[in-house]
């Protein structure tokens, strides 16, 4: 706790009866801070002391909650002191499996705290408090109370390393262009503790708060790119690939004829690929790493760097003519354009195997080049691994362990990642920290036995497309699907790179609804994407299932309309006059879950619910209540939920296969919970003992019988 208690008093010390006109969302003030200066204005904001409100907010609601014998500086798991001889006994556990049991926010520092302080209608670098409007993992620990109110029990940033400003996009630039891995990127200092802190005291002091609170943290890592302006390219230009300068304007993925749109490169497609003039002229474009034709002049120029202020790819364009190319989607024939501020690394230090029979004599004279062979090097590999950059890929998680006592990571691309290198990087994080868990980026469900396989615990999963898709029957068929795979799925309708399910068809509606349900789903891990819990409709990123006009859903006279949290200083809409509806639900949500956890995570004992017809808006998930048995019978809990978002229904529900599996014939039942109404006693069976109920649209039920 030295970190989080060194916040305390660096905030302490800053303390005074200054007036200050500092709000704040009112969602930030979980832990009823009332401090004698704050109001409440109706739009929803709140006046505080930030000095005041900051030092009660670790003084009063998150200190007194560390207990003497545990180090939060440490993983959760190391913290508690957890027997992995214990854990390795409990059937089927692997290392990291906690995740089963989680319930996960995702969260960019940088905007989830975002806020106009001052209220002069721009997010400030430093407002006339010479405080940040911008996220800090110091204003991120007021969030933590009310993510613990919603049941969250694992924190997922999305990424916190240094980047890169080089050919941007946005106002911010991407979090995910890292320049460097091994530090953090300093727009996250916060200026409240002036020098007494470093950044990385803060971000260690977060930590702490976070694991105080009984919450794990996971960190995003992207080992298949990098900015083009890496801090990695003086040392090491040959991980890299080069173009003259010139070629930059124009500069596009190459086009296959006879294919198709946005087509898998599987191998069979080879042939194609390397038959079009296109794909050659692209090849033909890249040269050496400018070291290899002048390493004196390079080195000169790499110490000039070390001592100036000029970013390293301004100096090799300026002196070598050369630039790193930028990267560019896996898939053949995408509209994507480039990615103009990262890049791929060179996996492997030759051509990919399967390709070298279509370079034929070509192929020792041509420079490393980017093409869809070598961006999926999972599925083409070489025969000389680049083992000098896979140590240093599989370096980064440790460091995070090390310094900071992180829990997991999602490997960012990790499905395109050569296999050995995949398995060095998860092999090593664990051995540091058995019990840590990895997050595959991976969407197809029929891959999950391979991520398996491979060491990760969870897929991402395809939720964000099919959960929306109610009419189409899509959302029944994650909903029910989801027991067959082999490791959980994210049980969620969006990320940070899809559309809100708040601009969804059914609008909040949907969003309650299926974040109500996600709460039940069977192998799912619920997830809630930063903002979806104030039902938020401006997406973080237009990446995937998104219309044209995605990033305009706020409208023409919204200062933030057109801007994406992903690429530019935005804030999320906190005051909205339905704030605190998800928060409020997600804390009575997750009483529930927590009650049922074990039922709910041994998928022995869920069963199906079906309706009258296969072609009912509805989605049904029953669950045998073990080791709550009377006279020989088991409980039951029943969620239910009407998908029609538009309309009431009367649904006819069959129980008849929980009864037969519980051996439960009760004909009387508790609304355990309701998004419609009060809990109250169900006595709505047929002479068959299945359930009558008249459904809200979008309304669920969760009854216990």
């Amino acid at each position: 706790m030295k970190n989080l208690e060194k916040l305390l008093a660096a905030i302490e010390r800053r303390e005074t009866d200054e007036i200050y006109n500092y709000s704040i969302p009112d969602i930030w003030n979980c832990h009823g801070y009332e401090g004698a200066e704050r109001i409440n204005t109706p739009m929803g904001e709140t006046i505080v002391n930030p000095h005041k409100f900051f030092a009660h907010l670790i003084r009063e609601a998150i200190l007194p909650l560390a207990r003497a014998d545990m180090d939060y500086a440490q993983p959760l798991s190391k913290a508690k002191h957890v027997d992995q001889n214990k854990i390795n006994q409990l059937a089927n556990y692997r290392g990291g499996d906690w995740i089963k049991r989680a319930s996960v926010y995702s969260s960019l520092i940088r905007t989830s705290t975002a806020w106009d302080h001052d209220r002069t209608g721009v997010l400030d670098d430093s407002n006339i408090y010479h405080l940040k409007d911008t996220g800090t993992f110091v204003k991120s620990i007021a969030l933590l109370p009310a993510l613990k109110k919603m049941g969250i029990t694992t924190l997922y940033m999305l990424p916190i390393s240094k980047f890169s400003l080089k050919d941007k996009k946005g106002e911010l630039g991407s979090p995910y262009g890292v320049s460097n891995f091994f530090e953090l990127d300093p727009n996250l200092k916060d200026p409240i503790t002036e020098d007494d802190l470093s950044l990385e005291e803060e971000f260690k002091a977060f930590i702490e708060a976070v694991h105080i609170l009984d919450m794990r943290i996971m960190i995003d890592i992207i080992p298949r790119t990098n900015s083009v302006n890496s801090d990695l390219i003086a040392e090491h230009p040959d991980w890299f690939y080069w173009i003259k300068t010139e070629d930059l304007q124009g500069y596009t993925p190459p086009n296959v004829p006879g294919l198709g749109s946005t087509v898998v490169p599987k191998p069979q497609f080879l042939p194609h690929i390397f038959s079009s003039a296109e794909v050659w002229q692209h090849i033909g474009k890249f040269v050496s790493d400018p070291r290899q034709s002048n390493p004196e002049k390079w080195q000169a120029m790499v110490d000039d760097w070390h001592h100036g202020d000029a970013q390293i790819l301004d100096l090799v364009r300026e002196r070598f003519g050369l630039t790193v190319a930028p990267a560019f989607s896996d898939h053949i024939n995408d509209v994507q354009p480039p990615w103009s501020d990262v890049t791929f690394f060179r996996m492997f230090l030759d051509h990919p195997a399967a390709s070298k029979p279509y370079l034929k004599e070509k192929a020792d004279s041509l420079a490393p080049y980017i093409l869809f062979d070598t961006i999926k090097s999972n599925l083409y590999p070489g025969d000389q691994p680049n083992q000098p950059l896979w140590d240093t890929l599989a370096n980064v998680i440790p460091f995070f362990q090390n310094n900071f006592g992180i829990d997991g990571a999602r490997i960012d691309m990790g499905h395109a990642l050569p296999k050995p290198l995949v398995q060095q990087i998860i092999g090593t994080a664990r051995e540091i920290d058995p019990d840590f868990c990895f997050i595959a980026e991976e969407l197809y469900p029929e891959k999950a036995q391979a991520a398996m396989d491979l060491g990760y615990n969870m897929i991402i999963g395809q939720g964000f497309y099919m959960q929306p898709r109610m009419w189409e029957f899509k959302t029944h068929e994650y909903f029910y699907s989801s027991k067959d795979l082999p490791i959980p799925v994210f049980a969620s309708g969006e990320t940070h790179d899809t559309p809100r399910l708040a601009a969804r068809d059914g609008g909040r509606t949907t969003s309650k609804m299926l974040t109500i349900l996600n709460m039940f789903m069977p192998n799912g891990v619920p997830f809630i994407n930063s903002g979806q819990e104030v039902y938020e409709v401006q997406p973080m990123n237009t990446g995937l299932d998104c219309s044209p006009d995605e990033a305009y859903r706020l409208g023409p006279h919204n200062p933030y309309n057109g801007k994406l949290a992903l690429f530019d200083k935005v804030i999320l809409h906190y005051l909205n006059y339905d704030r605190w509806d998800l928060p409020d639900t997600l804390e009575n949500i997750s009483k529930i879950r927590n009650a049922y956890l074990d039922t709910l995570t041994n998928l022995h004992n869920f069963v199906e619910l079906w309706f009258d017809s296969m072609r009912t808006q509805a989605v049904g998930l029953g669950y045998v209540v073990e080791g709550q048995a009377s006279a020989g019978r088991d409980n039951a809990l029943l969620v239910i939920a009407n998908t029609n978002v538009y309309e009431e229904q009367n649904l006819w529900v069959d129980l008849s296969k929980i009864r037969n599996k519980a051996n439960n014939q009760a004909k009387t039942a508790r609304l355990i919970y309701s998004s419609h109404e009060w809990p109250r006693e169900i006595r709505e069976f047929d002479h068959h003992g299945n359930l009558n109920l008249y459904m809200k649209p979008g309304e669920v039920k969760v009854i216990k019988m």
